[in-house]
C-alpha cells in the first residue's frame, strides 16, 4: 500500500483574511501603552505564537516583565475582532471545495484554537477539515515542525508525501523541517503563487500528490 498523503493549510493570511483583525487589535494595544503601531512592529508580530508575541511586545513597548500580560491583552482583542470580521481570502473557499474528498485536509495555526475556530466558524469553513490544530496542541510553535508533524499524524499521512500551504517564513520553515512539500503564497517556497485563486495552485497540488 502506498504511503497516505495529506494537505495541511496555514490559516491566518492564507485561508482567512485575519490580518486586518490583528492589526486593529495591535493598534489598540500600542495606543493604550503610548506607542504608535507601525510597519516594523507588524513585521515583528506576523506569524508569531503567544509566547513569542509576549517577548516582541515587551521589547517594542519597552515594558520588561509584562510580556505575558500584554500578549493576553492582544489576543483577547484579536479574538473579538476575528469573530466579528474574519473573511475568506480570495480562492480559499473554491480551493477547499475542489479538494473535498480527494485527500485528507488539516489546518494548523500558530494562533490559539479559540481564534482559529472563531474565524473558521464565522466563514463557514470549520467542517471542511479532518483535523484542526491550534498552537497550544503542540510543544513548540512554528518555525518548529511540531504542528505539521502532528497534523500529518492526525490525518494518517506521511509528512514526506504530504503538502503544506503557507504564507509566512515561520510557516515555510516549519513545513520544510517536517518534510512536506511547500506551496507558498507571496513568499519563497517549493512552488510560489500570488493567491490561492490562481488555478495553478490546484494543478500543483494534484501533480504533487497524485
Amino acid at each position: 500500500m502506498a504511503p497516505r498523503t495529506g494537505i495541511v493549510f496555514d490559516n491566518d493570511g492564507l485561508l482567512l483574511d485575519t490580518e486586518p483583525c490583528w492589526t486593529r487589535a495591535e493598534t489598540v494595544v500600542f495606543e493604550r501603552h503610548g506607542r504608535e503601531f507601525d510597519l516594523e512592529a507588524k513585521r515583528a508580530l506576523v506569524g508569531t505564537a503567544p509566547e513569542t508575541a509576549a517577548r516582541v511586545l515587551e521589547r517594542l513597548l519597552e515594558l520588561p516583565g509584562r510580556g505575558e500580560e500584554l500578549s493576553a491583552e492582544l489576543y483577547a482583542l484579536a479574538l473579538e475582532e476575528i469573530a466579528a470580521g474574519a473573511e475568506p481570502r480570495p480562492g480559499a473557499v473554491e480551493l477547499l471545495a475542489a479538494l473535498d474528498g480527494r485527500w485528507p485536509v488539516a489546518v494548523a495555526s500558530n494562533s490559539p484554537r479559540s481564534h482559529l475556530l472563531a474565524g473558521l466558524t464565522r466563514t463557514g469553513l470549520a467542517d471542511r477539515f479532518d483535523a484542526v490544530l491550534g498552537v497550544e496542541e503542540v510543544a513548540d510553535p512554528k518555525p518548529a515542525p511540531d504542528l505539521y508533524l502532528r497534523a500529518c499524524g492526525l490525518l494518517g499521512a506521511t509528512p514526506t508525501g504530504s503538502l503544506a500551504l503557507e504564507d509566512s517564513p515561520p510557516g515555510v520553515a516549519a513545513a520544510r523541517a517536517a518534510g512536506l512539500y511547500v506551496v507558498g503564497v507571496e513568499l519563497d517556497a517549493d512552488a510560489v503563487f500570488d493567491s490561492l485563486a490562481d488555478p495553478a495552485v490546484l494543478t500543483t497540488i494534484v501533480e504533487q500528490l497524485d
